[in-house]
C-alpha cells in the first residue's frame, strides 16, 4: 500500500510539472501587449521619389531611415530586453493610445503630409512655381468626451466650422477658441470622400480645464502642385520623420546644385511648410542603420536642451544628444549634424 501511495504522488507531481511546463511554453509563444522597436533600414530615396516622372538626378544618396516596430511574445520580450539596441514598448506607447489599425492610418496621414510639406519647401528653395492648397484638417484622434465622437473617424477631414472655412489649422483653432466651452457648433467634414455635417458642443481639450475645442488631435491636409511634378511612393514606410530628407532629395534634383556631391547622407526629422525641422522617435536606431548603410553624415533635429524641454524628452535627452551618444558607441566615424531648419542642412552640405 505504501508503494502505491508513493507512485501516485510521483505521478501527480509529474502531471503538475508537465502542466507547468505547458503553461510556461504558452506564455513564451503567446502574443503580449508589448512591442519591440528595433533598428530598421536606411534606404536611398531615389528608389521612392520621381521628379518629372523620372528618378531624381542626384550625384550621391539621400537616405530615409526607419525603425521596425513589431508585437512580441514572451520569448521575444526576453530577447528584446537583453538587446541594448532594442526598446520594449507598451501598446499605448507604440500606438500613441490609438488602436493598431488607427495608428497605421495616422502614420499614413503623417507620411502624406510630410511629402507635401517637403515639396513646398523644395519648390520654394529651388525657385520653382508651385501652389499649396489647404484642404482642411485631418482627424488624428478623438477625445472620449468629444460630442462628435460617434460621427467623426480617424482619417476624416474637417473642412468647415459653422460654414466658416479657413486657410490653416490655426484658423480653425482661433475660431473655436473664441467661443466658450459648451458652445454648439456644426462641422462640415469629408468621410470616405462624402461630405457630411454634424452638430455638437465644444469641450475642454485634454489636459486643460477651459481651453475649448471639438475634441480632436489634428494636422493640416494639404495638396502641393507644380509644373515640375514630384511623386513619392513610400510603400510600407510611414510616419512624419522623413520630411527633411524628402526635401533635400527633391531640392537637389530640382536645382542646378550638386549638393550631395557623391556622398551618402542620412538623417531624420519632420518638416513644415516653412522648413522648420522637428524631433522624432527612435533616433538611436536610425543612427545605427545609417551607419550600417555607409552614411558619413547624419542630420539630427536640434532643440536647445533646457530643463523645460528635457522634461518631455525620451530618456531625458534631445534627439541630437541621443544621436551623438549612439554614434559614439555604434558609429564613431559618422558626423552627427544638428539642424533646426532645412536651410541649416543645405548650408552644411554646401560648405563641407
Amino acid at each position: 500500500m505504501e508503494i502505491k501511495k508513493v507512485n501516485k504522488k510521483h505521478k501527480r507531481l509529474k502531471i503538475i510539472g508537465l502542466v507547468g511546463l505547458v503553461l510556461v511554453l504558452i506564455g513564451l509563444i503567446s502574443p503580449l501587449p508589448l512591442y519591440a522597436e528595433t533598428p530598421g533600414e536606411a534606404d536611398n530615396l531615389k528608389s521612392y521619389i520621381k521628379v518629372d516622372g523620372k528618378k531624381p538626378k542626384v550625384d550621391g544618396q539621400y537616405m530615409i531611415t526607419a525603425v521596425y516596430l513589431s508585437r512580441v511574445n514572451g520569448l521575444g520580450a526576453i530577447i528584446a530586453a537583453l538587446n541594448p539596441t532594442t526598446t520594449l514598448m507598451t501598446s499605448r506607447e507604440a500606438n500613441g493610445g490609438s488602436s493598431e489599425s488607427d495608428s497605421q492610418a495616422i502614420n499614413k496621414i503623417y507620411m502624406d503630409s510630410a511629402v507635401n510639406e517637403a515639396k513646398a519647401v523644395a519648390y520654394k528653395a529651388a525657385k520653382v512655381p508651385y501652389q499649396r492648397t489647404f484642404n482642411g484638417i485631418y482627424v488624428m484622434s478623438i477625445q472620449e468626451n468629444s460630442t462628435f465622437k460617434k460621427k467623426l473617424h480617424v482619417g476624416d477631414t474637417v473642412t468647415a466650422v459653422d460654414n466658416n472655412q479657413f486657410s490653416s489649422a490655426k484658423g480653425f483653432q482661433k475660431y473655436i477658441r473664441s467661443h466658450k466651452v459648451g458652445t454648439s457648433m456644426t462641422i462640415t467634414y469629408k468621410q470616405n470622400n462624402k461630405s457630411k455635417t454634424a452638430t455638437g458642443k465644444s469641450v475642454a481639450l485634454a489636459g486643460t480645464k477651459k481651453l475649448p475645442g471639438i475634441g480632436i488631435a489634428l494636422t493640416d491636409s494639404v495638396d502641393v502642385t507644380s509644373p515640375r511634378k514630384i511623386t513619392a511612393n513610400m510603400g510600407s514606410i510611414s510616419g512624419p520623420s522623413g520630411g527633411l530628407m524628402f526635401a533635400l532629395e527633391m531640392y537637389d534634383s530640382l536645382s542646378s546644385e550638386n549638393l550631395a556631391n557623391g556622398r551618402k547622407i542620412a538623417g531624420t526629422g519632420t518638416i513644415d511648410k516653412d522648413g522648420r525641422v522637428g524631433e522624432i522617435g527612435g533616433i538611436d536606431k536610425k543612427v545605427i542603420v545609417a551607419h550600417e548603410a555607409g552614411a558619413k553624415i547624419f542630420f539630427a533635429p536640434y532643440i536647445k536642451p533646457t530643463k523645460q524641454n528635457l522634461k518631455y524628452e525620451s530618456d531625458g535627452k534631445t534627439n541630437y544628444q541621443e544621436a551623438v551618444k549612439t554614434a559614439k558607441k555604434y558609429a564613431p566615424n559618422m558626423k552627427i549634424v544638428p539642424v533646426k531648419t532645412f536651410s541649416d542642412a543645405v548650408t552644411y552640405l554646401r560648405n563641407s
